[in-house]
């Protein structure tokens, strides 16, 4: 039987979420300790665990079919790999920083400056467009201590938190580009384990759509229904049923996380009662 074969990191905070948003999909995958490769049970799908920055010529080769990326290591070095859907999760910047002690007004002021960092093709880029010239040095792996040995004058690295460089006495001057995990797919993938992919697709923005948003229960007066039912962004419309107290309605809905707070601040104002608040574990549309 033909499986579609999907990379993922071998260790790490992506190799986790890849793994758990594969796992909501409803996919179980035999995991054994220090595996390369793995089977799911019950998905036409292989897993490989490969080294992040590995993945981009893996896919161009046609070793794997898809793989859970970040962004930032495709435009580093597969920008010619499409993408098949953002995933939301392992969120991070791509930033240039300098010690805390220099001034910076401008990234002109980085002309001519020695730069350290694992994303050369980003940052080279970047420079360009900005009309800078600066002298890149190449690492991998730890670059936040190249400007206190005296290696580069500023680095460029991902960035979560900021934690990192605040430890190392550098600050964030500059953000090249914001990333988040993708599902990235080979341009040698065949046309049947597209057909497998088009299924992984549909329940992993099931998925997804099921994170963004929440299953919203309340109490609506019925002088004030029409009131509350414009202020409701539902799939289609809002479930409305008669409640057993006379003069009232129970209304159902779905709301988007991101307008969460807005929206019940508006229903509250406009009479609505027992707001009850569900998550939603599948999103099938």
């Amino acid at each position: 039987m033909t499986k579609i074969r999907i990379a993922i990191q071998k260790s790490g905070r992506l190799n986790e979420e890849s793994l758990s948003i594969l796992k909501r999909c409803g996919i179980s995958i035999d995991n054994g300790k220090d595996q390369l490769k793995a089977a799911a049970r019950n998905f036409p799908l292989e897993v490989f665990y490969l080294r992040n920055g590995d993945i981009p010529q893996y896919l161009r080769d046609g070793v794997v079919d898809i793989a859970i990326i970040g962004e930032n290591v495709l435009i580093e070095k597969g920008e010619d790999i499409s993408i098949a859907t953002k995933l939301g999760f392992s969120k991070c910047k791509v930033s240039l920083a300098i010690p805390k002690s220099d001034a910076y007004s401008s990234v002109k002021d980085l002309e001519g400056k020695r730069i350290a960092t694992s994303y050369p093709n980003t940052v080279r880029k970047y420079l360009e467009e900005k009309g800078v010239s600066a002298e890149l040095h190449i690492i991998n792996g730890s670059v936040e201590i190249a400007p206190n040995i005296g290696l580069a004058d500023a680095i460029c690295d991902i960035v979560s938190s900021g934690s990192t460089l605040f430890k190392n006495n550098l600050k964030e001057v500059e953000v090249m580009l914001k990333s988040e995990a993708v599902l990235a797919v080979s341009p040698n993938i065949t046309a049947e384990r597209k057909a497998i992919l088009e299924k992984l697709l549909f329940r992993i923005q099931s998925v997804l759509k099921a994170t963004r948003s929440k299953y919203v229960l309340l109490n609506a007066p019925n002088d004030q229904l029409d009131v509350i039912l414009k202020i409701l962004p539902g799939m289609r419309s809002p479930t409305v049923l008669p409640l057993a107290e006379k003069g009232w309605s129970s209304v159902h809905t779905v709301i988007d996380k991101d307008t969460f707070w807005e929206v019940i601040d508006e229903l509250k104002q406009a009479g609505a009662e027992g707001i009850l608040v569900c998550p939603i574990e599948k999103m099938v549309l």
